[in-house]
């Protein structure tokens, strides 16, 4: 019977791995199918506390791993395929394995939605990118023309950040309305560096040839005209999903997939906590994932800790 059975190693999960284990519950954390969770798609994380130069994305989870195995997390590259809930224990069908847990934490974190156009694979991490936060301020974008695919609040977010390195952002957005909450709309078209396409999909991300984006191919969804526009960077802000089907009616979920936490990352099953982003769906950072992470962790140990009187 393990203490402490953790579900991904993104931020939340190695930091709710680091606190268990200098706990002495000796953890078993499961790694998922992406190991290191999403910030190993992003190739220099300059707003993570601690790393003035900034870290490249990969190194800093294989960092917080280490120091994790360090107080004695055990990390095992494994994916649940089945959970369940019994009698106050968490047995879960790791790879075809049982594995029984007195307490459960999950830290499954969220997918970004992707385009599926030609190019958008090839060119990941080469100008095509999913978080402006993250990878915005990278030289490659400064003062180059950007493209931002989304009409949603997190759209307009992205673009009006890219405002302040990229030296225009064109705002792709397949209706000819924004979907973002008035204010946001309404700040992002008063940006003289925003300018909407609207009405249009992107098609084709180039150049797979050169190695690099060097632009977008579009279609008009009204007219069907196609056109191309030059770019050095696409932005995909058209949403996330959430790492949560395991848990469908077996944990509250919202509407759309993210944990409904009870408090901060309690849920309604005694000794089961969520955290990260497949929790957050408003500011899915690295720091809120691991702040989260932690208080799972704290969590954890005073439920173990009240279990034996």
């Amino acid at each position: 019977m393990e203490n402490v059975v953790i579900i991904g190693t993104g931020c939340a999960g190695l930091t709710a791995a680091i606190y268990t284990a200098r706990a002495n519950l000796k953890p078993l954390v499961l790694t998922g199918t992406m190991p290191g969770g999403l910030l190993t798609t992003t190739s220099i994380v300059e707003n993570f506390p601690g790393f003035p130069e900034g870290v490249d994305g990969y190194e800093l989870m294989t960092r917080m791993q280490k120091q994790a195995e360090k107080f004695g997390a055990r990390v095992r590259f494994a994916t649940v395929e089945s959970v369940d809930f019994k009698d106050g224990v968490t047995e879960l069908s790791v790879d075809g394995e049982p594995v029984k847990a007195r307490t459960l934490i999950v830290a499954s974190g969220a997918g970004h939605k992707h385009l599926h156009v030609p190019g958008e694979i090839e060119l990941e991490k080469k100008g095509v990118t999913y978080c402006a936060t993250c990878d915005g301020a990278l030289p490659m974008f400064r003062n180059q023309p950007v493209v931002v695919v989304g009409g949603g609040d997190s759209a307009c977010e992205e673009a009006s950040y890219l405002t302040r390195f990229a030296s225009k952002v064109y705002l792709i957005h397949r209706r000819d309305t924004l979907r973002a909450s008035k204010i946001m709309a309404d700040r992002t078209l008063a940006n003289p560096k925003i300018q909407p396409v609207w009405d249009s999909v992107v098609t084709e991300i180039t150049d797979v040839a050169q190695d690099k984006v060097t632009g977008v191919k579009l279609k008009n969804l009204k007219t069907g005209e196609e056109s191309s526009l030059p770019c050095t960077g696409v932005f995909a802000a058209i949403g996330h999903v959430p790492n949560t089907a395991l848990f469908q009616g077996k944990l509250d979920l919202h509407e759309n997939g993210y944990f409904k936490p009870t408090g901060f990352v309690g849920t309604k099953v005694p000794g089961v906590f969520v955290a990260g982003d497949c929790v957050d769906s408003v500011y899915r950072q690295a720091i809120t994932a691991s702040g989260m992470g932690c208080a799972a962790a704290i969590e954890a140990e005073r439920f173990l800790a009240a279990l034996e009187g």
